[in-house]
């Protein structure tokens, strides 16, 4: 089977596994009262289904095992996603504290380091150890910070996970890019339901946190990119996207404000953008357009030496702290009586 067939078709499976699990996914929420409820900070106006994760997590495993699973890295990604996916629904469902959260990302993350699946840019194994840690914890809590508005972290996954499937599958690992548009497929068959009007299912921290880790192993497991070195660290950030620019924004815009950094609010790129737009679905194609360009430059600049991979990185994070200034300018900055919106 050609690698552009085998991508292919594990988008497809995916995608049509998603758009059959999810409402199968809303039902059992709604029997079971799985429901996220409007309090607090969040704007939708009726209770919502969680579960959307486990459809997509789901969809993912079905056509990644179909179609990736000669990839090395597949078993560990596939197993730490699994332990991940159970981690977020226990969280949507009972609410666990920062903490036990935070120590079962960060084991994740040490099991991927011990599967060959991690950071190779320094001399010594501990500080590679420490930066993979690092990176696979801030990419997840990226994702899981970006699920605030309908749309807003299926599209950037799906985006992002078809760019570095392609990747992965030009640099000769088409197992690997397999197991990415698996990824992209499902994110491309749940997002019909998750930007109806209103939003008929969520996708919750079971879904932000494995999909959040499945971006993190793909890049860290890219084949051909050890010859970049220390390029591959800024390049990481431009692969990432938006997820890191929402991140770096709402910790500058909250701690300006001296507000707590874990308090949930309505001061994300995604609110910002609706407050300009007007709607869910004009956002989730603005994050769509921004998130390929950043992610396609990432992948061009993989393809250049380490200089050139450096000097295009650094610069393009250079205007992403210039579009956080811009942000948070008052033009931009989030007005207390922000619209409502469907939130996760």
């Amino acid at each position: 089977m050609s690698g552009s067939l085998r991508l292919e078709l594990a988008f497809l499976l995916a995608a049509t596994a998603a758009l059959l699990l999810t409402p199968a996914a809303i039902f059992v929420a709604r029997r079971t009262g799985f429901l996220d409820r409007p309090v607090g900070y969040k704007g939708h106006a009726r209770p919502t289904p969680y579960l959307g994760g486990a459809a997509v997590v789901a969809a993912t495993i079905l056509a990644a095992t179909a179609f990736g699973r000669s990839a090395s890295a597949f078993w560990p990604i596939v197993a730490l996603a699994l332990g991940l996916w159970a981690l977020g629904t226990v969280d949507d469902r009972f609410g666990i504290g920062p903490l036990p959260r935070l120590a079962v990302e960060v084991a994740a993350a040490c099991a991927l380091f011990a599967a060959g699946i991690g950071w190779t840019v320094f001399p010594g194994e501990a500080l590679n150890l420490v930066f993979t840690v690092v990176f696979v914890v801030g990419v997840v809590n990226a994702y899981n910070l970006m699920d605030n508005m309908d749309g807003a972290t299926g599209t950037v996954a799906l985006v992002s996970a078809a760019i570095l499937g392609m990747l992965a599958a030009a640099h000769g690992d088409p197992a690997l890019g397999a197991v990415a548009l698996a990824l992209a497929g499902a994110c491309a068959g749940f997002l019909p339901f998750n930007l109806a009007s209103p939003s008929r299912v969520f996708l919750g921290d079971g879904g932000s946190v494995p999909v959040g880790f499945l971006v993190a192993a793909t890049i860290m497991a890219l084949p051909g990119g050890r010859g970049l070195g220390w390029a591959l660290i800024p390049l990481a950030v431009v692969l990432v996207g938006l997820p890191a620019l929402d991140t770096a924004l709402v910790i500058v815009s909250r701690r300006r404000r001296g507000v707590g950094i874990c308090t949930g609010g309505r001061d994300h790129l995604t609110h910002r953008l609706r407050a300009r737009l007007g709607s869910p679905r004009r956002v989730a194609m603005a994050l769509a357009t921004g998130q390929a360009f950043l992610c396609g430059a990432g992948a061009v600049l993989y393809e250049f030496r380490d200089s050139i991979a450096m000097a295009g990185s650094l610069t393009l994070i250079l205007v992403g702290v210039l579009v956080v200034a811009l942000l948070e300018s008052p033009e931009w900055a989030p007005a207390p009586e922000a619209a409502p919106e469907t939130s996760t």
